[in-house]
């Protein structure tokens, strides 16, 4: 890894939004590398981008010239925060912009009186569940799932995803 270059993390604004489908885009080929995907990009549409920003659940890594580099859109659902997506732009990948992001997310839902923070990824690929676990994320037994993060998976795995490589993640923060 690379020196961590300045970037800031901040809240992010409707102008960065149309950024943000483009920082998804560009980092959809790192993925499709990675697991080997032939298919076309395609990027959360613009109103679960809004209702992140409007819920105060966008976040954004800025640049020195304050453009959008990363950015992670979570939801409240139950006592967690749930990841809806997670990117980071390729000139900007393995530099620790995503470490620092995800560190800020983690923050915000303590700080937020959250009770963990929630995800589904790729077991598999170094930048996804082994990069979360490296976090404290841990992948709940069957009997700790919770219910809403069940449906999530089980909804990827119907639209298409390897049910082999997809998983659910938990941090949990515990008691105070």
């Amino acid at each position: 890894m690379s020196e961590t270059p300045a970037c800031i993390i901040r809240q992010a604004r409707l102008d960065d939004l149309p950024r943000l489908t483009e920082i998804e885009i560009d980092a959809f080929a790192t993925l499709a590398e990675a697991l080997g995907v032939v298919r076309e990009p395609h990027a959360l549409p613009r109103d679960v981008l809004q209702r992140s920003l409007d819920a105060g659940l966008l976040l954004v890594a800025a640049d020195d010239e304050d453009q959008s580099i990363a950015f992670l859109a979570a939801e409240e659902i139950e006592t967690s925060l749930y990841v809806i997506e997670f990117d980071v732009c390729q000139a900007w990948q393995r530099r620790g912009t995503g470490r620092r992001l995800m560190l800020a997310v983690i923050e915000m839902a303590r700080a937020g009186g959250f009770s963990g923070v929630t995800l589904t990824t790729d077991r598999d690929v170094p930048f996804n569940a082994p990069f979360y676990a490296s976090l404290g994320f841990i992948e709940p037994e069957p009997e700790a799932m919770p219910q809403f993060l069940q449906k999530k998976l089980d909804y990827e795995i119907e639209t298409g995803m390897d049910p082999d490589r997809r998983i659910a993640m938990v941090l949990a923060f515990g008691e105070p």
